[in-house]
């Protein structure tokens, strides 16, 4: 038997596994983008500067 063709079952797992967290931080960054979108950033506009 070839060693080409064996599978590393606890690379498989913990691909899987990571996989999965990787599917619920997306799920999470998706949720907090609708409630506060950061590209709606507003940017403070530059008035006259202040007299001392």
């Amino acid at each position: 038997m070839s060693y080409d063709t064996l599978i590393d079952f606890a690379a498989e797992r913990e691909r899987r596994i990571h996989d999965l967290h990787e599917k619920r931080l997306q799920d999470v960054r998706l949720a907090f983008e609708q409630v506060l979108p950061l590209s709606a950033r507003k940017k403070k506009a530059k008035g006259k500067p202040k007299k001392r």
